[in-house]
């Protein structure tokens, strides 16, 4: 595993939430109607074995709700599992609740490291969630543009205007998509979270 680092209110809160989640429902629904073919395709261009893509979900949920509990609404967590590894973004109030949240996650069965990139301020803005959104829809748009590399193994999370990039790949592909993300407007900075492949 390496990472590194490249320079570049209540009602309305859950309001937003079940926007979102009817944004995935959506997305579910959509993909059942189109049946096994996408589902197949997708495997077939992600390097992560079925069982170890449904284990990255299953700790994305579970740690997800745990972290939630824990803070009680004092913080602001995201998990994002990618081949076991858990990144944890966001914010929260204290140095203890950044600890917590990195025990918790790292309790989660199948979890074999976690990377902590929570940092020590106040909840971030819905406007500001918002940005990241756009900002991350505008990485892959240009991953797919660029067309160098298959877009499914690499993983984008925004946060902050920071770009974390995840993925089981190439030094080569590694480099593309770094290069491609720092280039993107709105960009910070692009943290690498990636695990490296020989290719074949």
């Amino acid at each position: 595993m390496t990472r590194a680092v490249f320079p570049v209110p209540g009602r309305f809160f859950a309001l937003a939430l079940l926007f979102a989640a009817a944004a995935v429902l959506q997305a579910c629904i959509e993909a059942a109607v189109i049946g096994g073919a996408a589902t197949t395709a997708y495997v077939a261009v992600d390097r992560r074995p079925p069982d170890v893509m449904l284990g990255d979900e299953r700790i994305d949920i579970i740690a997800s709700s745990r972290v939630g509990d824990a803070l009680k609404d004092q913080g602001h967590v995201n998990v994002t599992s990618y081949n076991s590894t858990a990144l944890i973004t966001g914010e929260v109030p204290t140095a203890q609740m950044k600890a917590d949240a990195e025990k918790i996650v790292g309790q989660v069965p199948q979890v074999k490291s976690v990377i902590n990139e929570i940092q020590l301020s106040g909840a971030s803005s819905l406007a500001s969630r918002a940005n990241d959104s756009y900002i991350t829809s505008k990485v892959k748009g240009n991953f797919l543009s660029a067309n160098k590399f298959s877009i499914n193994r690499v993983k984008v999370v925004t946060e902050a205007g920071v770009v974390y990039l995840l993925g089981l790949v190439t030094r080569e592909e590694a480099d593309a998509a770094t290069e491609i993300a720092r280039g993107t407007s709105g960009v910070q900075k692009v943290v690498r979270v990636f695990e490296y492949i020989v290719a074949n």
